[in-house]
């Protein structure tokens, strides 16, 4: 299979220790890529190697099918990035800095600039110097320029830093209308779980500066394994009635009060009626199905042991 972006036992040491170690990376054309770690994992890191800010200390990438070297220029020429924190000139106008970007760029294309700033609600603030944008504006107004030039491949490290709910939620559907209508490919990091799972196609998990698992989201919801979760005031005589009552095994009990049975065989009624028996209140009980959050966690929890 061929790969719009993949490295090879990618490596980044600084002062003798590893930022990044073995770093292996596969991105299909065409696809929301989630880069997923806790904070300090090594994402930026990884990411300033993919846009040639950083060079490696071993190891290889390669976009477009080529391999990047520090006089890659045609390559980085069809990215757009965000990493870290997106620097304007403070003084210029939102549209200013844009129109600049396309000046750089070569990319002229009438209308885009006012295009790219409706679609991340910031028409009305167009005329604006930046240095009175709030850090949400300038945050959107960083992804209306990596996304402006129309670039086939987007790197975005954590793109909904300091955006409200409601912006987040703008960001997640200009990223699946950048990939559906217009192909682009788009690798973009993450810390909050819930919002690669709603956007990406593939995730990669780093953590402790190594890559712990690549899978497909599809793959992560057909593995997924359904439970009863409920949460009661007596945790150990509950277990004492799953285990003894209801001749269960498969169950977890969890510190903060609840409980998750694993067996199919059992229903949420069986489960209350039994406790009630025995004069165990159950204060929520129901069905739940394991999220991308609980695979991370299994993961992360892994390598913590």
């Amino acid at each position: 299979m061929s790969y719009i972006l993949q490295t090879s036992r990618l490596t980044k040491t600084i002062g003798g220790k590893d930022l990044v170690k073995d770093v292996d990376i596969h991105i299909q054309k065409g696809e929301i890529y989630g880069f997923l770690g806790p904070n300090g994992a090594g994402k930026t890191t990884v990411m300033k190697m993919i846009t040639n800010l950083w060079k490696p200390t071993e190891g290889e990438i390669e976009i477009f099918g080529k391999k990047l070297t520090p006089q890659s220029y045609e390559v980085l020429r069809r990215m757009g990035s965000i990493i870290e924190f997106p620097a304007f000139y403070e003084h210029m106008s939102g549209y200013e800095n844009l129109r600049l970007h396309t000046e750089y760029m070569g990319y002229y294309h009438h209308g885009s600039i006012e295009k790219a700033l409706e679609m991340l609600g910031l028409a009305n603030d167009a005329a604006k110097p930046v240095k009175q944008y709030s850090l949400g504006m300038k945050e959107r107004l960083g992804i209306a320029r990596a996304s402006l030039c129309r670039p086939e491949l987007l790197i975005l490290d954590e793109p909904t830093n300091g955006l409200d709910p409601a912006g987040m939620k703008q960001i997640r559907n200009l990223l699946k209308m950048l990939c559906t209508e217009y192909g682009t490919t788009i690798m973009v990091s993450s810390h909050i779980l819930s919002e690669i799972e709603n956007i990406a196609d593939t995730v990669g998990v780093i953590h402790h500066g190594r890559m712990r698992k690549e899978i497909g989201m599809k793959e992560i919801a057909q593995m997924s394994m359904s439970y009863i979760e409920l949460s009661v005031t007596q945790l150990e005589k509950a277990a004492y009635v799953m285990s003894e009552k209801l001749n269960l095994a498969n169950f977890k009990v969890m510190d903060d009060g609840r409980i998750r049975v694993y067996d199919s065989r059992v229903s949420a009624q069986d489960i209350s009626k039994q406790l009630a028996l025995a004069d165990v209140p159950v204060l929520t009980i129901g069905r739940q199905a394991e999220t991308l959050e609980d695979y991370f966690m299994k993961l992360t929890a892994e390598v913590d042991e």
